[in-house]
């Protein structure tokens, strides 16, 4: 079985370039003053990081900044702690397709938005994760520097030592929008 999901995510990965590769999307980001959405797609199987979400949350949420962030969490069944939260979707294992394409609207609604701001902390490099990331529709895109990627959905890689402290990886992703004002990004 596991020779036919290696085969699987390969066909997912190929099939997910030929999306990127046939969409374009409009780069821009001027300073965080202006961020009024942002986006994070988030490693739900982490869940102690999901207190330092909500930190950021309640953060960017007092500066009138919008907040919505996508998980995805392979277990069955999803830890209390991540229901019931307005600001929150998660993916399930089931709501994947054959090729590791989450397939709900929930997603489709992500991928659409056109968020000021992307943060992207897949860490573990999770194909559904990568598919929203380089499908979003977002204005800018930040994620973690890989040197393997060449190409990455990213306008801004962060380059942190392993294992990622996600406290400190927010922190990292604001002080740096802070120091950017310009306009589009090319």
């Amino acid at each position: 079985m596991e020779l036919f999901k290696k085969i699987r995510l390969k066909i997912g990965d190929a099939i997910l370039k030929n999306k990127v590769a046939a969409r374009k999307r409009k780069k821009h980001y001027s300073n965080i003053n202006q961020v009024k959405k942002i986006g994070i797609v988030w490693d739900a199987s982490k869940i102690d990081d999901f207190a330092c979400l909500t930190r950021f949350y309640q953060k960017m949420h007092e500066n009138k900044t919008d907040v919505k962030i996508m998980g995805y969490f392979p277990g069955k069944n999803l830890p209390n702690q991540l229901t019931a939260v307005r600001y929150l979707s998660i993916i399930k294992k089931e709501e994947l397709n054959i090729f590791y394409h989450p397939v709900t609207t929930d997603t489709n609604a992500f991928v659409n938005n056109r968020f000021d701001v992307l943060i992207d902390m897949n860490f573990k490099k999770l194909l559904p994760l990568q598919y929203i990331s380089s499908l979003s529709n977002a204005s800018f895109k930040v994620g973690l520097f890989d040197s393997e990627t060449r190409n990455t959905p990213f306008d801004l890689m962060m380059d942190l030592k392993s294992p990622v402290n996600v406290e400190d990886y927010l922190n990292q992703v604001v002080h740096y929008l802070e120091m950017i004002n310009s306009g589009t990004v090319n």
